[in-house]
């Protein structure tokens, strides 16, 4: 069975009888988030990095569905050293007013890792611990099913693991905040966290500058392969 298929199957399976609106929830409409970031090293080293991101949003009193996708492109000394982009969609239906069932997709291709890709469905179950104006934080979890091949090599690792994850923000004030985003993919043959935490400052309403540090991290890598990824970024973020 194809991912995207079992991915439909995991969202026609959560319980219609136990889901209950929130009257009370504001219909946000679309969002989204657009970010960019290049860095250009000249001397010694001649070096480029890229990296960019998209990311819509939807909530109603019943349903939250996000969809996003994001790239990294890196050349030193004219060789391609980094290349690796994902995707991903979920839908949230709403059982009560800080709680929630989710389908998940996601797909993670990497020519410089140990995993040319992994694709991920998973239904979880979350709860918004605190949901306030200046202050978000909330967590998942549930189970899911993984399809990974290691690179250039054809082994499959294809396994049951289990989804968590955590997103808090704080905004210090109209312009300032902070955010650290968790997603942990846990299984007997590799367990894939990454790990995204920042600072973000609005120069207008719609424009930002945002620091970040994502780190990435695999149990099981290939010789040669360290098993954590840092990756410091400054962006520019286009809210509209």
């Amino acid at each position: 069975m194809k991912p995207s298929i079992l991915a439909l199957v995991l969202m026609s399976a959560l319980p219609a009888t136990c889901l209950a609106q929130d009257a009370d929830a504001p219909d946000t409409g679309w969002s989204g988030t657009g970010e960019l970031g290049l860095a250009i090293a000249k001397g010694n080293t001649d070096s480029e990095t890229l990296t960019g991101s998209l990311a819509l949003s939807h909530e109603d009193p019943v349903w939250r569905h996000a969809v996003g996708a994001s790239f990294l492109y890196g050349k030193s000394d004219g060789l391609e050293t980094a290349y690796r982009y994902d995707v991903f969609a979920e839908s949230g239906y709403r059982l009560t007013g800080r709680s929630y069932l989710l389908g998940a997709i996601r797909n993670e291709r990497d020519h410089f890792a140990s995993y040319e890709y992994q694709w991920t469905v998973s239904a979880s179950y979350g709860y918004e611990a605190i949901k306030r104006e200046a202050t978000q934080l909330t967590f998942e979890i549930g189970p899911g099913y993984r399809w990974a091949k290691l690179q250039g090599v054809q082994v499959h690792n294809n396994e049951t693991i289990v989804r968590g994850s955590m997103e808090f923000a704080h905004a210090f004030n109209a312009n300032t905040s902070v955010y650290d985003t968790l997603l942990v993919e846990a299984g007997s043959d590799n367990t894939f966290a990454v790990n995204d935490v920042g600072l973000k400052v609005k120069m207008t309403q719609a424009l930002a500058l945002k620091a970040g540090l994502e780190t990435r991290y695999n149990t099981d890598v290939l010789p040669g392969i360290k098993n954590t990824d840092n990756l410091t970024t400054i962006n520019v973020v286009y809210d509209f």
